[in-house]
């Protein structure tokens, strides 16, 4: 290579390293400037969001915010705090209603909202949901459903007359379709799910049942209407139906055998 060609060689090399050079340089002030304004930017952004406090969390409680404070959205309170033991000395926990006994008037309840919307007596909401979370062994390893808890006198009106509708379509006279419907639903102030202690439970499989039947008395809950003693509780069997009773009366209605009402007259 001739002396011309390589000195034109080192002129190119040099000013190639000087634009190289010139080029990394401004890269680097772009890019630092580009990070001074985003930082800019999320600090004007964090500025504008909300305080902390003004904000909510719907998924952090089912009934409650986050700092205990009762939810706005479910307004439950009654004009008086459930009594512990009632005027004629029957304990919350142990209160009779069937179709001989109907709920005492003035009764009030302090309610607690579950997943999927249903409502019980706040003092069985602990067990309940301790109990149900056990029943995934018997559930497929799925969360049972409560499908129904608490009604109201309304609630239960409608789903009476519904029942009573049903037969008289299928040619019963009003007087037999009140006693056929009154089999499978108890009538308006008879029935426990207006005591909030009762709930019917749904299940991914029917084994759920087995399990609740062999299990719910740890829990302070009772299968309420066995097929064999209907003829005691005034209605046919229902697998679904569960009734808070409290762990020790529990325990003793299932070692003994014993439906509510047998329960209560040896009790006394």
């Amino acid at each position: 290579m001739s002396e011309k060609a390589m000195a034109r060689r080192r002129r190119y090399r040099q000013r190639h390293r000087r634009n190289t050079l010139a080029t990394w340089v401004a890269g680097a002030a772009c890019a630092a400037m580009l990070v001074f304004l985003a930082a800019m930017g999320c600090m004007d952004y964090v500025n504008k969001l909300p305080p902390p406090e003004s904000s909510t969390f719907p998924g952090l409680a089912l009934s409650e915010t986050k700092q205990g404070t009762p939810d706005p959205t479910i307004q439950d309170s009654q004009p008086q705090e459930p009594s512990t033991v009632y005027e004629d000395g029957t304990d919350w926990n142990l209160r009779l209603v069937n179709r001989w006994n109907p709920i005492p008037e003035g009764y009030n309840v302090s309610l607690k909202e579950l997943p999927g919307g249903e409502k019980v007596d706040e003092r069985i909401y602990g067990p309940l949901t301790e109990m149900l979370e056990a029943a995934r062994e018997g559930n497929w390893d799925e969360l049972p459903r409560v499908i129904s808890g608490y009604r109201t006198q309304e609630v239960q009106q409608e789903l009476y007359d519904a029942e009573v509708n049903k037969y008289k379509s299928r040619g019963y006279s009003e007087e037999e379709a009140k006693a056929e419907a009154g089999k499978w639903v108890a009538v308006p102030g008879t029935s426990e799910h207006q005591l909030g202690l009762a709930v019917d439970v749904e299940g991914a499989t029917y084994d759920v049942f087995i399990w609740l039947q062999e299990n719910s008395y740890k829990y302070g809950f009772i299968f309420r209407y066995p097929g064999d003693k209907t003829d005691t509780t005034g209605t046919v069997e229902e697998v679904w139906h569960y009734r808070y009773v409290g762990v020790e009366a529990a325990t003793e209605m299932y070692e003994q055998g014993l439906c509510l009402e047998e329960y209560l007259e040896k009790s006394g």
